[in-house]
C-alpha cells in the first residue's frame, strides 16, 4: 500500500469559458503535478466540482486523466454520496481497471448517527472491487465520522484500507494513529494539518495546494516522512500563507486562481461557486511570487 504514501492531489476539474470540460488544460495539470513530484492522483472528489458534473462529462475527466498519466501514478476516484444506494450502483457502474482506490465521503447534509455512517460503508465495502479510503470532512458533511467509527471499520473490513481525515482536529487523528491496525493509513484531508499528521504517525496526505506548488508540498511531506523535522517545517511556513489563501473564497476557486496565474488552466468554476476575486487572485500571485524563491 506504498502507492498511497506521500502526496496525493486532489485534481480541479477545469472549465473554458462556456464552462464546459477544458480537456487540454486537465492534460496539462496531470502533466504538471507528475513532473512537479507527486505520488498519487484523486480524480473527481470534492475539489474536481464532482457534485456538479453529469455522467458524460465525468467520464470525459477520467478518460483524460488516465490518458495523461499513462500509467505513470496510482489514480485514487472519488464515489461518494449521501444515498448509499445510488453509490453502490455507481460503484458497479464506472469502470476501475485504472483505478488503484476509491475516495468516499462520510454522507453529507442528512447527518446519520455514528451508526449510520458505519453501515454506510458496510454496504460500500462489501460491494467495492477496490480498496476505499474513507473521507471525513465535518465541514462540508455537517457530521463528523468519530475515530470509534473509524477503527471500528478499519478492523472490520479489510478493503477499507485508509482514512483522509479533514476534521482538523489533530488530537482526533492521533487517536486513530493510536488504535489503527497496523496496515492501516491515516492520510491528511487538511493541507494545514497535513505535515503534523505525517508527524504523529500518518503516512501524507491529499492536497488541494500541493497541486498548484507540487514540488514544494511534495518535498515537505518527504522530509517528514523523513523526520527532517527542521526541514519540513521550514517548507511548511513557507507555505502557509497559500494553505489559508486558496480556501479564502472556498474551494477550488483558490486553486484554480492559482491555475490561472500560472497559465495551465483558466479561473472559471461552476454556480453556486463563484470565481476568485481579483483581490483574492492578486494576494494569490504575491503569495506564488514569494514562494517562487522556495523552489530556486
Amino acid at each position: 500500500m506504498m502507492e498511497l504514501h506521500g502526496t496525493g492531489v486532489a485534481l480541479v476539474t477545469p472549465f473554458k469559458k462556456d464552462l464546459s470540460v477544458d480537456v487540454v488544460a486537465l492534460t496539462k495539470i496531470v502533466t504538471f503535478n507528475i513532473e512537479g513530484g507527486v505520488d498519487y492522483l484523486v480524480v473527481l472528489g470534492t475539489t474536481g466540482e464532482s457534485s456538479t458534473l453529469s455522467k458524460i462529462e465525468k467520464q470525459i475527466v477520467i478518460d483524460t486523466v488516465i490518458g495523461a498519466n499513462a500509467g505513470r501514478l496510482p489514480l485514487v476516484l472519488g464515489i461518494g454520496g449521501n444515498n448509499t444506494a445510488a453509490v453502490v450502483d455507481e460503484l458497479a457502474y464506472w469502470n476501475l481497471d485504472d483505478f488503484y482506490a476509491i475516495l468516499s465521503v462520510s454522507p453529507y447534509y442528512n447527518r446519520p448517527t455514528q451508526e449510520g455512517i458505519y453501515q454506510h460503508f458496510k454496504a460500500i465495502a462489501l460491494a467495492s472491487p477496490k480498496p476505499i479510503l474513507l473521507y471525513n470532512v465535518p465541514s462540508r458533511t455537517g457530521s463528523n465520522m468519530l475515530p470509534e467509527t473509524v477503527l471500528r471499520l478499519a478492523n472490520d473490513f479489510k478493503n477499507i484500507i485508509a482514512v483522509k481525515e479533514a476534521s482538523g482536529d489533530i488530537t482526533q487523528i492521533m487517536k486513530i494513529i493510536k488504535g489503527k491496525p497496523e496496515d492501516f493509513m491515516i492520510i491528511s484531508g487538511d493541507d494545514f494539518t497535513a505535515l503534523p499528521t505525517v508527524l504523529a504517525g500518518g503516512v501524507g496526505v491529499i492536497s488541494v495546494l500541493g497541486q498548484g506548488l507540487p514540488f514544494e508540498f511534495s518535498k515537505m511531506i518527504r522530509h517528514g516522512l523523513q523526520r527532517e523535522v527542521d526541514k519540513a517545517y521550514e517548507l511548511h511556513y513557507a507555505l502557509q500563507d497559500g494553505m489559508e489563501l486558496i480556501f479564502k473564497e472556498g474551494n477550488p476557486a483558490g486553486i484554480k486562481a492559482i491555475y490561472e496565474i500560472l497559465g495551465l488552466s483558466g479561473a472559471a468554476v461552476r454556480l453556486p461557486l463563484v470565481e476568485a476575486s481579483l483581490n483574492l487572485k492578486n494576494e494569490l500571485s504575491d503569495f506564488l511570487r514569494i514562494s517562487s524563491r522556495i523552489h530556486a
